[in-house]
């Protein structure tokens, strides 16, 4: 039986439907938590909440559009408290600094930069009237590595990881902590729909060759994530802040 790390607290996910945010949604869940998820797609977050509740544990979604003040302040308003924020949210973009158009730049910013300034900004005062709390941002490798064809995603990744830092140094004082983790490349439904668009013709093929990136000789997996992301969260990380953790196969040091 999964430890109870979570019981009584309230763990916001944003873009939990799917991916690694549903592996960490029903992962909290599973330790005690109540799960509110900040979800565009109602039918993915719907999945999850079907999933979790049947484990006999409590959860909701709420219809969010993480790039929209307005949308995001709206959410939190409903919810009685927060205790964790897990800002997952995030959406990918190809290409380098000649191919990416401005337009690109603003839609991947909108939502992996501002996306996270939003809903943390919503939630340091329910974290702060808490007296403590764990805030964990979804980075990349991409924050500090270089990655071709990555030119947007790379940006707003290394964003990520200077919020993080700021928003640690900030609310030390109020008990809050906040981290972030860097993956490579981790086997979701978008590796799956990427390599059907680019490369329906050897898949299998396309398939081994991210594989083998990693050191490891494999992509992670969403529960993977979700267990650094439920121990950054729990009272046994009381002594982490500021921190970004490498879940890389090996990418970073061993390439």
């Amino acid at each position: 039986m999964a430890e109870k790390r979570f019981e009584g607290k309230l763990a916001v996910v944003t873009g939990g439907g799917a991916g690694i945010g549903r592996a960490i949604s029903k992962r909290l869940a599973l330790e005690g938590a109540r799960v509110a998820i900040f979800e565009r797609d109602i039918i993915s977050a719907a999945a999850v909440i079907e999933e979790i509740e049947a484990a006999s544990s409590q959860a909701s979604w709420i219809e969010v559009d993480v790039s929209s003040e307005a949308s995001v302040q709206s959410a939190f308003d409903s919810l009685d408290r927060v205790d964790v924020l897990i800002n997952n949210a995030g959406i990918a973009s190809v290409g380098n600094v000649e191919t990416t158009t401005g337009e690109e730049m603003d839609r991947v910013y909108n939502v992996n930069v501002k996306g996270v300034f939003h809903c943390t900004k919503a939630a340091i005062p329910r974290l702060k009237k808490s007296g403590k709390g764990a805030i964990l941002n979804m980075a990349s490798i991409a924050s500090y590595l270089g990655i071709s064809d990555r030119f947007a995603y790379s940006m707003t990744k290394g964003a990520v990881y200077a919020m993080t830092l700021s928003v640690a140094k900030d609310y030390i004082e109020y008990g809050i902590r906040c981290n972030c983790i860097c993956p490579a490349r981790v086997h979701t439904p978008f590796i799956d729909s990427y390599l059907e668009k680019h490369y329906s013709n050897r898949k299998e093929e396309m398939f081994k060759e991210l594989e083998s990136h990693q050191p490891i000789g494999r992509m992670g997996n969403p529960e993977e994530i979700a267990g650094l992301a439920a121990f950054l969260c729990s009272e046994e990380a009381a002594f982490v802040t500021g921190s970004a953790y490498h879940i890389d196969g090996g990418v970073t040091n061993l390439r």
